[in-house]
């Protein structure tokens, strides 16, 4: 996958150093993540905070742990606790949820607010028309730090299909900058079978999961 993203990377004039590959770990055993983890995997990412509460103490520590999957309000505050960053905040009101359970020994919590472009029903994350005062009603939140923006392409025949919706983000970001006066760095975007895409049009943040742990399913 590293080998993939340098490639990615190069291919738009990037330096390869500067994408995180966070491997998804939904339904995989926590065996198979400290083998990931053993082979050179340093950040580890979950849909349902449940399902990272029970392998939290059998996974091998060192590694960064990652909130991908929607986040409900009520689970926000073991969120806060368990994670070292959150992908999907989707609301003013997770952000709060999520700053009111951060516990204040662990310093702040990093945190993208999520971004649906896809205008399709059921996706959860704040509109392009909302964003910005999603963005700015974070940052203004103590004990979390906001630093960048997430989405989910739809489901394309090839690859390439999914690239107007990651360069919408990274526009989105570019614009956010210049109204906020700020840096948002992070672009988490790109996932088995779009990532290289992604990472042509800046991401800084790629969840990879079937790729990693089948990878016969590519």
């Amino acid at each position: 996958m590293r080998e993939r993203i340098a490639a990615a990377a190069s291919r738009a004039g990037r330096d390869p150093a500067s994408v995180r590959l966070v491997a998804v770990t939904k339904g995989v055993d926590a065996d198979r993540i400290n083998e990931a983890i053993a082979a050179g995997v340093d950040d580890v990412g979950e849909n349902r905070v449940q399902e990272a509460v029970r392998k939290h103490a059998a996974v091998n520590a060192g590694v960064r742990w990652h909130m991908v999957g929607h986040l409900q309000t009520n689970k926000a505050r073991r969120a806060a606790e368990l994670f070292q960053v959150v992908h999907s905040v989707d609301s003013a009101r997770v952000g709060e949820a999520l700053a009111a359970g951060r516990p204040h020994q662990l310093g702040p919590l990093e945190v993208l607010v999520e971004v649906d472009l896809t205008g399709i029903p059921g996706r959860s994350g704040a509109s392009p028309q909302t964003l910005t005062g999603v963005v700015s009603a974070v940052r203004a939140l103590p004990g979390i730090r906001l630093t960048g923006l997430m989405t989910i392409a739809p489901q394309v025949d090839q690859p390439d299909a999914a690239r107007p919706w990651f360069a919408q983000l990274r526009r989105l970001r570019d614009d956010l900058e210049q109204t906020l006066g700020a840096p948002i760095p992070e672009l988490s975007m790109g996932m088995s079978d779009d990532f290289e895409v992604a990472v042509e049009e800046g991401a800084t943040v790629a969840r990879v999961g079937r790729a990693i742990f089948a990878p016969g399913m590519v």
